[in-house]
């Protein structure tokens, strides 16, 4: 043992939120800092002696106290250096280095000191393994401080101090930050080397991890720890499954509690992972020596998490494994389930896995980007990565289906095109595909926006098949089959489909999708119907940003969507603003080509914007929905929670913008320019 009497003075950084914390521990009996090396466990307990009133008795344990004698020798000696007379003064006796302590006896001796501690004293302990104590009971009764690696690690603040002399910006900070977790020692490494490509490839990193927390491993325990490092998440099963072999939960608990080199994700002992920093490390070197292994193991975790329905692990195991074909066809087949439950983010970060080279050189790849694209509206991109698709090696039937349902979407070839693409698609893709349900919504439209008798059931069939596993193609579905209600201003049937379509977006957080405008715009016009004027304008503003994102998209869609803003903005008094809605829809219907029904919703728009009124306010229009009614100026104040002469005064504006002299005439008026239903 090493004997101090009073500790050096303060590490060059201070924590004052953790000595702050110890400093508060009086009427605690013990302290523990249980953390791997490098977590400044030790100059954390000096800081904490320079700051606290009491004095400190300080033993720096070491091999020979495992024999009970000598450690008790070590604790009498270091206590009477601060009160002579044992239990008579308030101190705190520290054992440092407490993880050298392996025999039993030891152990024993050690639960034996804290059990007759002084009540006015306090033990702390410093080890990179938990102390062999029985402390259940004074954690219950919060008679212990426990300080641990998520407690040791650095916060911002802390690492900006250590960093300072590196000349770094708060976003390089940030970043070392989160790749070290807050690990003081990789820090410390980080400032000595170049901190803007750190990692755990970096060879100080390297060698600290071999020096402070490998060496000493047996050479299974080595092995063990080498070859989970591919996995993020530890299990005994999954480790058992991958590196085929028995009694990993147990490997995983003591590698966690002995040498503190897993973090525990839960309190059942369960679930583990590596330190970030360390298991990139140990990945490193397993390629490096044993690229084949490596890849083994890969390809085993890929099969396990596919099994398991996790298929953004699944895919970034086949990657690593350097398999780009299977990792691409899992990437394809989670793609449209993933985009339908709102979730483009997940395929985004997936195609970033991949370089470009090799989505063009992938058919499944190709696709994937082409769907993820059109989601976003990009029709160009969306386009051109279905040509890639299509150009590649031939490609499966499921891809080719999915090929087929995307020229159908884009129908750059006109309405035929897109119903015999739809047609290929659906032949083509297996049953219960959500390319079935995608080509029955494509030929659908077709049939709808060309007058053919089958849309209906094509598009009802297309609802049927989406609405569990695909909610997008579910709404979209609906919103089309509502199409020629609201045409025909069946009001019931049109608000009955608009709003089980609404609600599948906002179930399933689709706002942002700008093929969702379509939906949006249609329930604008359901609410501006029923009078509901605020709701309608927020739907109309939303729709109109999500159309503000269409790129080069589909003319048949660009057309219905726009006719649809043009009734809504007619509903809402904006005449200046459905015809330009109008001309739009007529240069997108002209790129389509010949589609009769689509020109005959064009026509039946295009009437009420010959009068141009001057715009009437949000107030003035939710006014102006109640003049057909019976209710007098009080009642409608009373429905919409404002005075009577509120009414009176908004009724009276109405009246003069529409050039009209009463009630009944603002009624008329107001059907002619279609800002009422005749």
């Amino acid at each position: 043992m090493t004997l101090v009497e009073r500790p050096p003075t303060a590490p060059a950084i201070p924590r004052p939120r953790l000595t702050s914390h110890l400093t508060a521990t009086a009427g605690r009996p013990l302290v523990t800092l249980v953390a791997p090396a490098g977590y400044g466990k030790t100059t954390l307990l000096r800081d904490w002696a320079e700051r606290d009133e009491r004095p400190f008795a300080w033993v720096t344990l070491d091999g020979a106290d495992n024999d009970p004698e000598c450690l008790h020798a070590s604790v009498a000696l270091a206590a009477e250096s601060v009160e002579p007379e044992w239990g008579s003064g308030r101190f705190v006796l520290v054992l440092d280095d407490v993880h050298v302590l392996h025999a039993p006896a030891a152990h024993a001796a050690l639960a034996a000191l804290l059990a007759r501690l002084p009540e006015e004293m306090t033990l702390a302990l410093a080890s990179r393994r938990p102390p062999r104590l029985p402390v259940a009971r004074m954690r219950a009764e919060r008679r212990v401080v426990e300080l641990g690696p998520r407690e040791l690690a650095m916060d911002p603040t802390e690492a900006a101090a250590m960093l300072a002399g590196a000349g770094l910006g708060e976003d390089d900070v940030a970043r070392l930050l989160s790749c070290t977790e807050g690990w003081p020692a990789a820090l410390a490494l980080a400032a000595l080397g170049s901190p803007a490509g750190f990692g755990g490839t970096d060879r100080l990193v390297a060698e600290y991890v071999r020096e402070e927390l490998l060496r000493g491993l047996s050479p299974e325990r080595l092995r063990f720890v080498l070859e989970t490092s591919v996995l993020e998440t530890l299990s005994g099963t999954l480790c058992d499954w991958v590196l085929e072999r028995d009694g990993s939960a147990i490997a995983l608990v003591e590698l966690c509690r002995e040498n503190g080199l897993l973090i525990a994700l839960d309190r059942s002992d369960e679930r583990f992972r590596h330190h970030r920093l360390v298991a990139e490390m140990l990945q490193t070197e397993l390629r490096r020596l044993e690229p084949a292994r490596a890849a083994e193991l890969h390809r085993r975790a890929r099969d396990w998490y596919h099994s398991a329905g996790d298929d953004d692990q699944a895919v970034r195991h086949a990657v690593a494994a350097g398999d780009v074909g299977v990792a691409g066809d899992l990437v394809w087949r989670s793609t449209w389930p993933a985009l339908s439950r709102g979730d483009k983010a997940a395929t985004e970060a997936w195609l970033r896995l991949f370089s470009d080279a090799e989505r063009a050189a992938t058919p499944a790849l190709g696709l994937a980007a082409a769907s993820t694209y059109l989601a976003s509206g990009q029709g160009h991109l969306a386009e051109h990565w279905t040509d890639a698709a299509a150009a590649a090696s031939a490609p499966s039937p499921a891809v080719a289906a999915g090929i087929h349902v995307l020229r159908a979407a884009l129908a750059r070839d006109g309405l035929a095109a897109m119903r015999a693409d739809a047609g290929r698609a659906h032949d083509l893709a297996p049953e219960g595909s959500p390319a079935r349900a995608m080509s029955r919504l494509l030929a659908g439209t077709a049939a709808q926006l060309a007058g053919d008798d089958d849309a209906v059931a094509l598009l009802e069939d297309g609802a049927h098949r989406a609405a569990v596993s695909a909610p997008d193609v579910h709404a979209y579905c609906l919103t089309q089959l509502a199409l020629p209600a609201l045409a025909r201003e069946d009001w019931e049937e049109a608000g009955a489909l608009i709003t089980r379509a609404r609600a599948q977006v906002e179930r399933h957080g689709l706002e942002a999708y700008p093929a969702s405008a379509l939906v949006l715009a249609g329930s604008a016009l359901v609410r501006a119907h029923r009078g509901r004027v605020e709701e309608a304008q927020r739907d109309l503003e939303l729709a109109r940003r999500l159309r503000a994102q269409l790129v080069d998209f589909a003319a048949w869609y660009e057309a219905e969507l726009a006719i649809v803003l043009a009734r809504v903005a007619v509903r809402l008094s904006d005449v200046n603003g459905a015809r330009d809605l109008l001309a739009d829809a007529g240069r997108a219907a002209r790129r389509l080509g010949a589609a009769p029904m689509l020109d005959a919703w064009l026509a039946a728009v295009s009437g009420p914007t010959g009068a141009t009124p001057s715009s009437l306010t949000t107030a003035e229009l939710r006014t102006l929905h109640f003049l057909p009614t019976h209710l007098s100026f009080r009642e409608i104040g009373e429905r919409v929670f404002v005075s009577a002469n509120t009414v009176k005064t908004q009724a009276n504006a109405v009246y003069r913008k529409l050039d009209v002299s009463c009630r009944s005439e603002a009624v008329s008026r107001a059907r002619q320019l279609g800002l009422l239903d005749a």
